[in-house]
């Protein structure tokens, strides 16, 4: 079941055959896969112990959540230390033992790297927050407040503002997400100088890939301008201010050129907020900057709105989820690749969401697998359940 295929430098053409193209990737949650010493948390020992498993199922790529240190205030998405691994999964030797022993078996592994935001525990926040005086202060994106109040009107993923008073130094820094995630100032290059050399760290490890999570938020606005506002509210979503602009793709050649590419991993990008068309600027056979990207029209088919709006149920027809995976086959084709998928650690259940778990939850399940495993493009599970 070896995969053996070199992604060449030169490679130009969409139907050359390499690896990742000819994958079915399986995503673990590993806090829920498999507690292998009783404490209540999945962990890396677990996950090696289940290696044969995957084998048997065909799988080819696993792809890892989270596993770094971090508080856990993001389930692992709020890293603390790149370079290290969160003590309930293991230590860093149990990874490197799950990494040796799953190439043994021809299964490679994907890290889930989060570039856009650390854990406010980080040892860069904790001196950016310091002093505005900091060599680290510009690490993160920090700002005054403007008339007593916060500096922009963005509304954070999470709910309320994007912006986190900080009493140390009286501004404000920046966070999309919760406000234990500061955003990463990627316009300070020294920060960016030494994230590219964690990503080269983790690939001279001999890690196959990477899934950077919320890459499409990297650059922000220049001034971090308000958002239109007509109803003059608290907070608005400014999504076009901080979602797929064009300095993410400069980011994300410079890292493919001079990081990714000698090495040939497979990298997917989390991209909210685009149609295939805009998805072709990360995944066109002539960009130079992912192999993948996870978009998420069809994912919020049954969503009121995006962000925390998810979850508000509205009726979906099935002839719209079929004209939205038709466009990205048809406009992908020949000129980038999909990533294919109908569920994650962000979503509900797809089986619960797009058949039936009740009577028919086998035939859902069986019906979906094999939609997804005749599309074109890279197919990827999940699996949280805890496993015996």
């Amino acid at each position: 079941m070896s995969r053996d295929y070199i992604l060449d430098k030169d490679e130009s053409e969409v139907g050359d055959i390499v690896w990742w193209k000819e994958s079915v990737v399986y995503q673990i949650y590993p806090s829920s896969f498999k507690d292998s010493d009783g404490d209540g948390y999945g962990d890396l020992q677990g996950i090696y112990e289940k290696l044969d498993y995957l084998e048997n199922l065909g799988v080819d790529v696993i792809w890892l959540c989270p596993i770094y240190d971090s508080p856990g205030h993001d389930n692992g998405y709020d890293i603390r230390d790149y370079y290290g691994i969160l003590r309930k999964y293991g230590t860093m030797e149990d990874f490197d033992r799950l990494l040796a022993e799953a190439h043994k078996r021809g299964l490679k592994i994907m890290m889930d790297l989060v570039l856009n935001h650390t854990s406010d525990e980080h040892a860069w926040f904790a001196e950016s927050r310091s002093s505005k005086i900091n060599p680290k202060r510009d690490y993160y994106i920090w700002r005054s407040g403007k008339n007593g109040q916060v500096p922009n009107n963005w509304e954070s993923y999470f709910g309320g503002s994007v912006w986190k008073h900080d009493p140390e130094t009286n501004e404000y820094y920046l966070h999309l997400y919760s406000e234990q995630q500061p955003d990463l100032n990627w316009n300070n290059a020294q920060m960016a100088e030494e994230m590219y050399e964690m990503v080269h760290w983790w690939l001279e490890k001999g890690v196959d890939g990477f899934r950077f999570d919320a890459v499409a938020h990297i650059a922000k606005a220049e001034g971090l301008p308000s958002a239109h506002n007509p109803d003059n509210l608290p907070v608005v979503p400014a999504y076009q201010l901080f979602s797929n602009l064009e300095q993410v793709h400069s980011i994300l050649k410079k890292l493919n050129n001079m990081i990714l590419k000698p090495y040939g991993p497979m990298t997917v990008g989390e991209t909210s907020g685009l149609g295939p068309e805009q998805a072709l600027a990360y995944v066109g056979t002539d960009r130079d900057e992912l192999n993948m990207v996870f978009q998420f029209e069809h994912m919020f088919i049954d969503a009121k709105s995006s962000g925390i709006g998810k979850w508000n149920y509205k009726e979906w027809k099935l002839t719209d989820l079929k004209e939205i995976m038709s466009r990205w086959q048809t406009v992908l084709h020949g000129r980038g690749w999909n990533a294919n998928y109908m569920g994650n650690h962000d979503q509900p259940r797809p089986v619960s969401r797009f058949g039936d778990d009740g009577k028919y939850r086998v035939h859902s399940a069986q019906m979906l697998a094999t939609w997804m495993l005749t599309l074109e493009g890279t197919p990827t599970s999940i699996k949280e359940k805890r496993s015996a």
